[in-house]
Order: structure tokens, then C-alpha cells, then sequence
């Protein structure tokens, strides 16, 4: 018989920061063949909603609970951002150095890394890497303020909804986490050479995810 122990050395986990934030524009076929850095991301707030309950009723009793759709929804706040954005964003260059707004709102996917720590290698743990499909972001106000004794730099910040995409064997879902600490090493290299870009031949892109379970050698349980 084990007894369950509490706060062992080495098991105090906590998860913190955010960096390595890229952006993928989304192409006419629905996919993300180029990735940009993003400087300048200070964070990321996941706030899913949905999977509510309908509750139905038969007998004078509860009868089943019948699940809402989840949506994967957030914010997105930096500094700055990349230029490839301003068409995600509702904007388009219509001479050097000249944007519009008010216009269509390109898609993109999106990732950024968290840090894992714990009571021994603190920050450096591991990291999860966060992959989000088919984002779109909603108009924010931006408050422009004059420079005084107090200088700021003016925080951007957009609310995105995301729409989930088809992954074999599961149902569709918009966002991935991979966790540094259990997947294998060299599939964890694979990926990130290609979300960030490796050798030459390699250029930095979202995969899509069947693209996406080759990489990670991942084996659909079977049901």
C-alpha cells in the first residue's frame, strides 16, 4: 500500500511567463506556411466558454445533462506587434507607409510558450508550447496619452475567438498544449524547428495537425 506523501522535493510545480510568441497568417487554403516573431507580447489570457449545461427533466427527476460546444476565446496584449498583423488586425497598406482601417479581418494561428517550474530548477524546469488554429481578433481601443513624469509605452490589447479544426480520432478543437517535460525530445526539436524555423531548407510554420501527430509520433488510443 502507498501513502500519498505531500510537497516531496522536487514536485512543487508552478507554471509562469510567457515568450516566444509567433504569429502565422493564415492563408487562402487554410493553412499557416509562414511564421513572424512577435516582440513585444507581454501576455496571453485563455478564457475559454461554453460546455454548459442543459439540464432535462423526466419523472419529476433529472433526467441527463446535455453539453454545450466549448469555445476557445481570449486576450492578446503587447507592446507592438508585427506588421503581417495590421491585416489581422482590419487594416491594409494602401501606399508605403499609409493603412486604412475598417476592413476585412485576416485569420491567423498563434503560439507562445509558458514556463514550468518547480522548488529545485525553478524557471528552468521545462515549458509548454501553445498552438491555437483560426484565430480572429475583435476592434480595441487604444488610448494615446501625452508624455509626462510618468512615461508609460501604450499596452495593446485584442480580444480573439478561435474556430477549431478537424483532428483524427478526437473531436475538433482549436488549441494544443505540449508539455517539454513528458513528450519525447526529439519529436519536442522537431516541432520547434518547424514552428520556429531550422536549419535552411526549414522555413517556420503552424503545422496542421495531422502534420502535427507525425511529428510527434503521437498513437490515437484505441477506443
Amino acid at each position: 500500500m502507498v501513502k500519498l506523501a505531500w510537497d516531496e522535493t522536487g514536485k512543487k510545480l508552478y507554471e509562469t511567463g510567457t515568450d516566444r510568441g509567433v504569429l502565422y497568417p493564415m492563408d487562402e487554403n487554410g493553412a499557416y506556411p509562414l511564421g513572424v516573431a512577435w516582440n513585444g507580447l507581454t501576455k496571453v489570457s485563455e478564457s475559454p466558454d461554453g460546455a454548459e449545461e442543459t439540464a432535462l427533466y423526466a419523472n419529476n427527476s433529472k433526467y441527463l445533462g446535455l453539453m454545450s460546444a466549448e469555445n476557445f476565446k481570449g486576450t492578446i496584449e503587447a507592446y507592438t506587434y508585427p506588421k503581417e498583423f495590421e491585416a489581422c488586425d482590419g487594416s491594409a497598406e494602401i501606399a508605403k507607409g499609409v493603412t486604412i482601417g475598417q476592413q476585412p479581418r485576416a485569420s491567423f494561428g498563434l503560439t507562445y510558450r509558458t514556463l514550468i517550474g518547480n522548488d529545485v530548477k525553478e524557471n528552468a524546469y521545462g515549458y509548454k508550447l501553445h498552438l491555437v488554429y483560426g484565430c480572429k481578433v475583435s476592434p480595441s481601443e487604444r488610448g494615446y496619452e501625452t508624455v509626462n513624469d510618468s512615461p508609460a509605452a501604450i499596452t495593446f490589447s485584442w480580444s480573439f475567438s478561435a474556430t477549431p479544426v478537424e483532428v483524427e480520432g478526437f473531436n475538433k478543437t482549436a488549441s494544443w498544449v505540449i508539455d517539454s517535460t513528458a513528450v519525447d525530445e526529439t519529436a519536442l526539436k522537431a516541432l520547434e524547428s518547424a514552428l520556429y524555423g531550422g536549419d535552411e531548407a526549414a522555413t517556420a510554420h503552424l503545422p496542421a495537425p495531422s502534420e502535427l501527430l507525425t511529428i510527434l509520433k503521437t498513437v490515437t488510443p484505441e477506443v
